[in-house]
């Protein structure tokens, strides 16, 4: 297996908590769900040769309570 390279990485509190609920729905570690969504956006970015979404940057409309 390849070496894994070590990033330190700062998250919101919100959008941790986010990735975590995701995370234990996908029965993944934290670590692992970032892991695999960056690898299906690369993935999708050598398939298409752009990104997923052309509206990359547009905020998301979701319901924050």
């Amino acid at each position: 297996m390849a070496e894994k390279k070590q990033i330190p990485l700062r998250l919101s509190e919100k959008l941790y908590a986010d990735l975590a609920a995701w995370a234990e729905d996908d029965f993944r570690s934290v670590n692992g769900q970032i892991e695999y969504l960056l690898t299906e956006c690369v993935r999708q970015r050598k398939k298409n040769g752009k990104y997923i979404s052309d509206e990359i940057d547009r905020p998301l409309e979701i319901d924050i309570e």
